[in-house]
């Protein structure tokens, strides 16, 4: 059976850490909104603003790697429930539906992160800590899984997705 993971946090507190240890682990295909969106945005027919195409391509991408019997995790700041209604709606009968809310309860620690990230792909923008301070941001209580990174390795927080991944 194949397995989405739809993932929610803020930046900065983990998720694409995570989500790479949990591709390893798992075998699941990881899809990076960051990616998505900065490819988008080099595009000759951006959009001002991305945010929606990225994740609309990304639900696609996962409904079409979903459908050829590959696991999926979407990485993804997810800060609505519609957005994450997007997502979870994609997984039929023949999905695992793992739902994961990604935080970091240290407030030092969230920011040295976003202070010290240094963009990775070609034309990322990197949000600064006011800005993360600043987005309307809501929690997830409704998630499967709650994870906190201020308390969980990487490799522990993976670990405990793929065994919700792997569950009946």
């Amino acid at each position: 059976m194949s397995a989405l993971v739809v993932l929610a946090g803020l930046p900065g507190s983990g998720k694409t850490t995570v989500s790479r240890a949990l591709a390893r682990l798992s075998g699941a295909i990881h899809l990076r909104i960051d990616t998505v969106e900065t490819a988008i945005s080099a595009s000759v027919l951006a959009p001002e603003d991305v945010a929606d195409a990225g994740y609309r391509v990304a639900q696609a991408q996962a409904r079409d790697f979903l459908a050829q019997g590959h696991s999926a995790i979407i990485d993804c700041v997810n800060q609505w429930q519609m957005t994450r209604d997007w997502f979870c709606e994609i997984a039929t009968g023949q999905t695992r539906l793992v739902t994961c809310e990604i935080t970091c309860s240290n407030e030092i620690t969230h920011r040295n992160r976003v202070e010290s990230r240094r963009a990775d792909l070609p034309g990322h923008k990197l949000p600064d800590w006011q800005a993360v301070l600043e987005r309307d941001y809501h929690p997830w209580e409704a998630a499967e899984l709650h994870i906190d990174t201020a308390t969980t390795s990487p490799e522990a927080a993976a670990a405990l997705i793929f065994k919700a991944m792997s569950a009946v």
